[in-house]
């Protein structure tokens, strides 16, 4: 009984949380202006105004360029960080860990608050760079615990065999540590491009003036009025949100198959 009202709890929370958004992608499909029930049948009419209009477009090709920038910068910096983590000691070396993973403890309003009044304090100007600043610094911490969780998995032993045959440093890393780890990768990139596309909070504090996101100019539009695109826009964001975390867990999966595992297994017997 008591398993019956626990799914039953589970049930109508996953409801409670998820049929606002799919009534939203619904009404996204109304021909109606003003998103009545019944539908009046469907439409991809709202869509295509989407693409007739230049300031959603505009904030479109700023969330991808931001939303690429942020993964490819907080990807590498996380991987390396991530080595340095797992392979090394070094002095402070717990201080430096609790500093990576900092931004992940504190509320985001709180972050951005102190990133804008520091940057205040030196006089710097809110623009592009600012803003891309602040989204590695939030996305960061999350590449560096899915690769530091794939990179402590990793044996050794594998390394060591390969700089025993005479490989350097930097041969061993991209022959055998970065295409064992290449799953927790690519997951990292695709996570922390969408964390940086959804952004809605720290990017209202540090975007310049004239400048929009995805995210921001759905905010702006329902400040002004309620259009039906917000519903078209909405369904374009969810799409984008959930097919790239699924298309990262195919590729991962795909990865780590083990038709995939090749360069382990010739370590593996070299050691």
């Amino acid at each position: 009984m008591s398993w019956r009202l626990i799914r039953l709890a589970t049930i109508l929370v996953y409801l409670f949380m998820f049929t606002p958004v799919a009534v939203v992608v619904v009404l996204s499909f109304n021909p109606s202006e003003f998103g009545t029930f019944p539908m009046q049948g469907l439409s991809l009419h709202w869509y295509a105004e989407l693409l007739r209009n230049e300031s959603i477009v505009r904030a479109f090709q700023v969330s991808l360029l931001l939303g690429v920038l942020t993964s490819i910068i907080s990807t590498s910096c996380g991987v390396l960080a991530s080595l340095a983590m797992v392979r090394y000691d070094f002095p402070g070396k717990r201080w430096v860990s609790t500093l990576l993973v900092a931004p992940i403890l504190l509320p985001e309003v709180v972050l951005a608050v102190a990133l804008l009044l520091f940057l205040r304090f030196l006089n710097m100007p809110r623009n592009f760079w600012l803003l891309l600043f602040g989204h590695v610094t939030f996305t960061l911490p999350f590449v560096v615990l899915v690769v530091q969780a794939r990179l402590v998995s990793i044996k050794r032993e594998f390394e060591e065999a390969a700089m025993s045959l005479g490989a350097s440093s930097l041969q061993t890393f991209f022959s055998i540590t970065l295409p064992l780890m290449l799953p927790a990768v690519l997951a990292g990139m695709l996570f922390s491009f969408t964390i940086s596309f959804d952004d809605v909070t720290g990017t209202l504090f540090w975007k310049p003036g004239g400048m929009e996101t995805v995210p921001t100019q759905i905010f702006s539009m329902l400040r002004s009025s309620i259009s039906p695109q917000i519903n078209s826009l909405a369904a374009v964001m969810v799409v984008i949100t959930v097919m790239l975390p699924l298309l990262g867990m195919g590729v991962a999966r795909w990865l780590a198959s083990p038709r995939r595992r090749k360069t382990p297994k010739r370590a593996q017997h070299i050691a």
